[in-house]
Formats: C-alpha cells, sequence, structure tokens
C-alpha cells in the first residue's frame, strides 16, 4: 500500500509498529493469554473487606489519561468496560523503563488490544480498578476508532451513521453501546424457542438450501447453476416441503432454523437473505398450533425481556397470552366495509379499483385478496392478533376448511402492523395438493413470477401418505425486532445485504504517463486530489505546484520538486 493512500493517523500508528518490531515486540503474538476475570463479574464479586484478587483481564484500550510517572486507562473487554491504573515503576522495577516511557507512553494508541496482569482495588475516587503490574501487547490497531464522546447525557461525534454502521459493524458494536445487547437478546430468543421445542419431544432437523425446485412459498427465488450436475439450482425460499416429508418419513415433529432467499424488495422490514423458523406437528391442527405459538411467544417475551411488554416505536405491546382471534374476511369487512364473500376475480378486481389499489391481469383471486388486506387492514393490527381462516385460493398447501370449503384452515400471527407468523392445517390429500399446484401454474403462465412449481416429488411423498399435520413458519428477524424494540431489520441483522461502495473514480497510472507525467508524481497527485486526467486539465498550476511540494515534504517522500514549468507542461497535455 502507498503511503499517500493512509491517514496521518494511520501513518503515525504504522510508524509506531515498526518501532515495537525494533524494541523486539512482537505486535500479533501467537501465544495464549489466559484471561482469569471479565470487567463485569470484577465489578460486581468485588469486595472491600477482602484481600486483592489477583486478575488478567484482556481487551482494548479505549482512553487514556497520562500523567507523568503513573497513568490511567479503560479496557473494554466482551463483557464492559473497566479502569487500568498504570504505575511506572510497578510496571518496570527495574532500571529500564522503556516498556512505559516508550511502549505504553508512545507507541500505544485507543483501540489497541493488551493484556493486564494485576490486583482489583478501590480507587480514593470510589472506582474500582485494576492496578497492573503487568501489561502485553496483543494486537496493534492500525486505523483509529470513532471517539464517540457523552458529557452531561449528551453525546459528541456520534458513529451513527446507518450506512456507515451497517457495513462496519465490527466498529459499530466497538464504540456504540447498547448495539451488542441487541444481538445477545438476539442469541437469547433463538435459544428459548429451541427449549420450548425441545421440551416437547421436537427434534431440530436440517434440509437443502440448494433445491432444484423452489417451493413451500411464493416468492422469486434467487437461481445458481450447479457445474458438476449440469443443472439449475435455487436458494430456497422456504423449507415446507421437505419437513413435511419427514413427517411422512414417521417424525412426530420436526423444525429448522432456516436462512432463506427471496429475490424481493428492501425496506424496513425485508431482507433478500432471512432467517425463518419453520415446525410442523403430527396430529395437531390449526387451532392447536395458535395456542402453542401464543404460549411459546409469551414465553420469550419473559424470558428475554423480564416481561411481555415491550416498546416499540410508540407502542407499548404486550405478548401475554392469549390473542385476540379474526377472521380474513371480517377484517377486511371491519377496515373497508366490503364483505368479499363468495366474490370472483372480476369482482375483487372492481374492489381493489374502487379501493385505488393497484390490480394487474397477472393476479388471480388469492393474490387480490391479499393486496386488499396488506392495503388496507394489516397496518391496523398492533397488538398481536391471529387473522385465521384465508380464502383458498390464497393458500395452496393449506387444508380447506372443516365448515367452509371456500375457506383455508390457516392463521396469520399479525403484530405492530406487520405478519409475523404463518400457520396452516397442513394439507395431506395428495390428488387435491396436485390439482392446487396445477392452479399455481397457470397463474405462473399468466406472468406471476411467485407462482408455485409442480413438486412432484412432494405429490409423491403424500401418495404415500402424511398424518394431520399442523405447521408454522416465523419469521426469526421480526421476532428479534419487536423483542428488542428495533422498526428496522437492518439493526437485527449483524450483516444487512448493502449496495456496493460506492468509490471515486481514479485514473490509472499509464494514463498520466501517457501525457509526460513522470510515474512518481501520480500518487502524490492523487493524494492532491487530481483523481483523473479531467480532473488535472482543471487544475491551477500554482495551487498544484505549491500542493505537490508540501505533500513531498510533509510526508517525506525525497523526490526531486517539479518546477512550475513541469506542471504547466502536464496541465497542457491534459487539455489536449
Amino acid at each position: 500500500m502507498n503511503i499517500l493512500e493512509l491517514s496521518e493517523q494511520e501513518i503515525v500508528r504504522r510508524g509506531s509498529l515498526d518501532e515495537m518490531r525494533k524494541m523486539g515486540i512482537d505486535p500479533y503474538p501467537a501465544a495464549e493469554f489466559k484471561v482469569t476475570g471479565y470487567t463485569d463479574e470484577i465489578k460486581d464479586n468485588f469486595k472491600d473487606d477482602e484481600p486483592h484478587r489477583e486478575v488478567s483481564i484482556a481487551g482494548r484500550i479505549m482512553s487514556r489519561r497520562i500523567m507523568g510517572k503513573a497513568s490511567f486507562i479503560e479496557i473494554q473487554d466482551s463483557c464492559g468496560r473497566i479502569q487500568v491504573y498504570i504505575s511506572r515503576d510497578d510496571l518496570c522495577p527495574d532500571e529500564n523503563k522503556d516498556q512505559y516511557n516508550i511502549v505504553f507512553k508512545k507507541l500505544l494508541d485507543i483501540g489497541d488490544f493488551v493484556g493486564i496482569d494485576g490486583y482489583v482495588f478501590r480507587t480514593q475516587m470510589g472506582e474500582i480498578t485494576v492496578h497492573a503490574q503487568k501489561l502485553t501487547v496483543l494486537s496493534k490497531s492500525l486505523r483509529p476508532l470513532p471517539i464517540v464522546k457523552v458529557k452531561d447525557g449528551v453525546t459528541y461525534d456520534a458513529f451513527d451513521d446507518p450506512e456507515l454502521r451497517y457495513r462496519r459493524r465490527y466498529v459499530d458494536l466497538v464504540v456504540n453501546d447498547g448495539v451488542k445487547d441487541i444481538f445477545i437478546k438476539r442469541n437469547k430468543v433463538y435459544t428459548s424457542m429451541r427449549n420450548y421445542f425441545n421440551e416437547h419431544g421436537y427434534m431440530e432437523v436440517e434440509t437443502p438450501i440448494l433445491q432444484s425446485i423452489p417451493g413451500g412459498a411464493s416468492a422469486r427465488p434467487f437461481i445458481t447453476h450447479h457445474n458438476a450436475l449440469d443443472i439449475p439450482l435455487y436458494l430456497r425460499i422456504a423449507d415446507e416441503l421437505y419437513l413435511k416429508r419427514l413427517i411422512v418419513g414417521g417424525f412426530e415433529g420436526v423444525y429448522e432454523f432456516s436462512k432463506n432467499f427471496r429475490n424481493e424488495g428492501m425496506d424496513r422490514t425485508h431482507n433478500p437473505e432471512f432467517t425463518c423458523m419453520e415446525i410442523y406437528v403430527s396430529y395437531k391442527d390449526y387451532n392447536w398450533m395458535m395456542d402453542f405459538t401464543e404460549k411459546m411467544i409469551e414465553r420469550i417475551a419473559l424470558e428475554v425481556n423480564g416481561t411481555t411488554q415491550v416498546k416499540v416505536g410508540d407502542n407499548i405491546i404486550d405478548f401475554k397470552a392469549p390473542y385476540k382471534r379474526v377472521t380474513m374476511i371480517d377484517a377486511i369487512k371491519e377496515f373497508t366495509g366490503i364483505d368479499i364473500t363468495g366474490m370472483d376475480e372480476v369482482q375483487l378486481r372492481d374492489v381493489c379499483k374502487q379501493l385505488g389499489i393497484e390490480a394487474d391481469e397477472t393476479m388471480g383471486k388469492g393474490k387480490l385478496i391479499d393486496e386488499i388486506f396488506g392495503e388496507k387492514c394489516e397496518g391496523n393490527y398492533i397488538q398481536p392478533t391471529f387473522i385465521i381462516d384465508y380464502p383458498i385460493e390464497m393458500s395452496p398447501l393449506t387444508k380447506r376448511h372443516r365448515n367452509n370449503p371456500e375457506l383455508t384452515e390457516r392463521f396469520e400471527l399479525m403484530v405492530n402492523g406487520k405478519e409475523l407468523a404463518n400457520a396452516y392445517s397442513e394439507l395431506n390429500d395428495p390428488i387435491d395438493q396436485y390439482e392446487r399446484f396445477v392452479e399455481q401454474m397457470k397463474l405462473g403462465e399468466k406472468g406471476d413470477d411467485e407462482a408455485m412449481i409442480i413438486d412432484k416429488d412432494f405429490i409423491r411423498a403424500l401418495e404415500y401418505g402424511m398424518p394431520p399435520t399442523s405447521g408454522m413458519g416465523i419469521g426469526m428477524d421480526r421476532l428479534v425486532m419487536l423483542m428488542t424494540g428495533q422498526t428496522t431489520i437492518q439493526e437485527v441483522l449483524l450483516f444487512p445485504q448493502m449496495r456496493p461502495e460506492k468509490t471515486q473514480r481514479r485514473d490509472k497510472e499509464e494514463a498520466y504517463t501517457a501525457i509526460g507525467v513522470p510515474a512518481e508524481w501520480v500518487a502524490p497527485l492523487q493524494k492532491a486530489g487530481v483523481l483523473t486526467i479531467d480532473a488535472l486539465a482543471e487544475a491551477g498550476a500554482g495551487k498544484l505546484h505549491q500542493d505537490l511540494c508540501g505533500i513531498n515534504k510533509k510526508y517525506k517522500l525525497e523526490l526531486k520538486n517539479p518546477s512550475i514549468d513541469d506542471v504547466n507542461a502536464w496541465i497542457d497535455s491534459a487539455k489536449k
């Protein structure tokens, strides 16, 4: 890397790195550093009337106060921060004071990882502190961390640009309090759900991510190609059909936390790669699954937050069971005043027009109803509510309703105006299932690129017999959003999908040398902001000459400065 591509701080830090190596200090040692204490438990377990506890801690330097022969630093480990007191004579008991005077005071920076051996005490100011007796350099940080300052409750120089935070999550986690807590809670959500299923005797399984037929949902898949088999493959949009095959195979209950991929839009609640949990249980129906689901979510809320109530934006959401149940048709009637019972495709299209909802010719009856509900009803359900009994056209994998063949035994759990879970009394009639797939193929022929493809192997599995089954899928990212009070999905994904970083266009070295610029001056020119030949043509000779000479001196490049005539000649050549 050319030195001119670095900031001043980066150059200084690389200089410190070199100095350390000259002193025989490995800035990236391989040996294990045995940690015996962590910041939170050190503070929790400290007692003034007990003998000093010897500890070894490790973490990043987050602040420094150098005060001659004694100094304070703040160390951040995986559990929090703690103050460390460093005395020159304790750190360097013999005559050689380089470890303190040079290494600690001059070569270490904020962001560096160090190991501290010492004992715990309380300062005169009352702060629990580690008194360092030995300092070990564990990793030199070559880029400076953003310094976030908080004074009187006001934050200064905050690292709060969302795009930067998501791109550089590793920095976000270090400098922004509370970000790590979101992901700790995410882990607790998964653990709580897993334990709930395991206690009921259901088994966690893994199913294929690369599938020859993308099934189990209506969505636009990502497609790839398998070279060895010479076949197209799809990244899964759902794991439903494979899990049902396992029910056919004799498992009573199976579940999977699956990474799913849907090539659709991105917004505050959608990411093209997301996590879904799906569970299927034999001999159950959707009524049982509603009871099972609401008890599960109540338990998760209690185990993650200690309460069933969570504040999300301006809303306080209470996850205490039971939850309200409303039919799809009643929901549409309540918020539009229109009863869609028995309406055909033409009538539903007229309803969409009447309500100002966009609808095109590719949309079948199910999609039209879905659009009406999504536009006029969904956002009104803030408290957990089960929307039940969907029209059959909306649910190609669902059993017909036992009391009304025009409907299906399906529910979606709505929370904070968005779908959180989707569940069925699963269709186990292979003939009915095949006919529903055929209807989906007709939608595909009309132009619906989210319509399902016939999975003949799945039909074959059903023909061997699948017991009555209830299945439920829940969006884990959305659940974590709710449990942590976040309003955007990107906040609960460690690495959300982003566009490639924008970079400024730079001309290559050959473009400059072709117009007479010596190769050694290309990097200084670009450091001065002249990134292209076009920019060189627009430059002022006097200022550019001054800038180049300044860069040469500042960065000790030891180049022979160009004359003003040389710079003028480069500019004239660039204009031709």
